[in-house]
């Protein structure tokens, strides 16, 4: 039973408090029927809470720090922050959350439409936010996006490289000798040189400030394993050992390092019949038997982006809800 103590509660959140609530009664009667209602192939009620929060936002209300009463309301504050592949799914998630704990957010996609839209969704919101195309398997694009962020908002912060090839665009899912070269050297490029690259690309502006915050993005499959997928499970792998080793190098200037290691998240804007049942394959393995949502990711890239985090460095967060423990 979530308590509260109403009197650290700014009147403009009460509401907020209730829809918090509403949201998490809602998935408690809701997720034994979620995948039996299906709409236009996906789960009818798939994202309520974020719509919840969404809501409250529009109403003036912060329902994040509704559902922290107690804590800092903007662990973020005037924190800058790229977010690569920020223009859809667990990056626009991610977007969203850091915004919300008062960050200057760069939305980072190649697809420039959707990050401007995502942009001005955080402006509604009262956020300040800047889109960038960028391409991080190539050098300049990468390159170019640290710069302005640095020329928008006077530094780098913090980094989550989350741009990845496998749901959008669509990778093979093959054995691994049927795996084309150009597609196994495309995964290389954007899963493991892309973070290579967006490091390489910010760690200077961190180093002249002296602290700043790397979250690199790996998968759970890493873990335990992914058949006909060799070319992403391994790219993924290469992100965790990138992770340890940068964590040795930054750690005199202060720079933390870290990996959020994701389940298989419903990430997508319209899911499959396939996909949809790949989730309720990969519920059952989990200790916590629901669908992952981009959201369920959130809390844990604030936490490594904010001070609350900044004696970790080079650790792999498993975010699963308990398929993996390791």
């Amino acid at each position: 039973m979530m308590r509260l103590n109403v009197s650290v509660v700014r009147r403009a959140d009460l509401l907020a408090v209730a829809f918090v609530l509403l949201s998490e009664r809602f998935d408690t009667l809701i997720s034994p029927i979620i995948h039996s209602k299906l709409k236009h192939g996906r789960p009818r009620f798939r994202g309520f809470r974020f719509r919840v929060y969404a809501w409250a936002g529009q109403l003036g209300c912060n329902p994040g720090s509704a559902a922290h009463v107690g804590g800092s309301m903007d662990r973020l504050k005037d924190r800058v922050i790229i977010v690569t592949g920020g223009a859809h799914g667990i990056g626009r998630a991610y977007c969203r959350g850091l915004a919300a704990e008062g960050a200057k957010v760069v939305v980072a996609d190649l697809d420039f439409g959707a990050a401007e839209a995502v942009v001005r969704s955080l402006g509604e919101s009262g956020g300040d936010a800047l889109a960038v195309r960028a391409d991080v398997s190539q050098a300049e694009d990468v390159d170019a996006m640290a710069q302005a962020a640095a020329d928008r908002f006077g530094s780098v912060d913090g980094l989550i490289n989350n741009a990845a090839v496998f749901q959008v665009p669509a990778m093979s899912r093959v054995p691994f000798e049927q795996i084309p070269i150009d597609e196994w050297d495309r995964l290389i490029a954007v899963n493991l040189r892309g973070v290579f690259l967006g490091c390489r690309a910010v760690v200077p502006y961190m180093k002249a400030q002296g602290r700043g915050k790397i979250i690199n993005i790996s998968s759970g499959t890493v873990f335990h394993g992914s058949a006909n997928s060799a070319h992403y499970v391994t790219s993924k792998a290469g992100v965790i050992g990138f992770t340890r080793s940068l964590a040795r190098e930054l750690g005199d200037h202060n720079i933390n390092v870290n990996a959020i290691a994701p389940g298989l998240t419903l990430s997508l804007e319209e899911m499959t019949e396939d996909r949809l049942q790949m989730s309720r394959n990969r519920t059952q393995a989990r200790a916590i038997k629901r669908d992952q949502e981009p959201e369920d990711l959130v809390g844990t890239a604030v936490f490594l982006c904010s001070p609350d985090s900044d004696f970790i460095t080079g650790q792999t967060i498993v975010v699963d809800g308990g398929a993996q423990m390791h």
